[in-house]
């Protein structure tokens, strides 16, 4: 009988080792499972960090390409601007010149005034304005016209890109005149339709010319 327990009391504690054991094992893969879940995590978290360096370095460096070539493209549109040349020459007048530009301007009187290759001056007396145009004198009285004839302008930049080509012929209209100035209605008739800061590259400054 007391062999029979021996046996038993020998075999349950065979058991709760064997229980212990494989609680053990158990634990020791729950502490690797998450120690491999903590480390992965770890590496996630490393990956998003740098994931996010990159991007905000990637960021920066477009932002700063963006602005480079933004300060090129003024530099080219200021060097641009800065070599426009017009050049005016005479055409044989009748060329069709469906576009027109109307002007309000000034003349100073005495004053030679060039518009292209023409040299305009204005010269009140009593209440008429004698108008010399490359030599040619004409008295206007208010609500005449004088007409500059055809001629072809070219406005290039850089020296090579041509920006406009076109004839034109201008229109003027005497309005009167007061304190030494002379107002004119102003038309200028193109062969192509000229934007006006370009179109005011045929005009001088001295004559203020206003779109109406």
């Amino acid at each position: 009988m007391d062999d029979i327990t021996s046996r038993d009391d020998e075999k349950g504690r065979a058991m709760a080792q064997e229980k212990g054991r494989e609680e053990e094992k158990t634990s020791q893969r729950e502490r690797e499972l998450a120690t491999e879940k903590g480390r992965k995590q770890g590496e996630q978290e490393e990956r998003a960090r740098e994931n996010a360096r990159e991007k905000q370095k990637g960021m920066g460096t477009g932002v700063k390409i963006i602005i480079s070539l933004i300060v090129l493209a003024i530099i080219v549109v200021v060097v641009a601007w800065f070599s426009l040349n017009v050049s005016i020459t005479n055409v044989t007048p009748g060329n069709a010149l469906p576009f027109t530009t109307n002007y309000g301007v000034t003349f100073p009187e005495g004053q030679t005034i060039t518009i292209g290759n023409t040299h305009i001056n204005v010269l009140s007396y009593q209440n008429e304005i004698i108008s010399d145009i490359d030599g040619d004198r004409q008295k206007l009285v208010v609500g005449e016209d004088r007409v500059i004839s055809e001629r072809r302008a070219v406005i290039t930049t850089l020296g090579v890109i041509t920006l406009v080509d076109t004839n034109f012929q201008i229109n003027l209209k005497y309005k009167g005149n007061r304190d030494n100035v002379a107002y004119f209605d102003m038309a200028v008739h193109t062969s192509r339709q000229v934007p006006d800061i370009l179109l005011k590259q045929l005009l001088p400054a001295e004559i203020n010319a206003q779109p109406i």
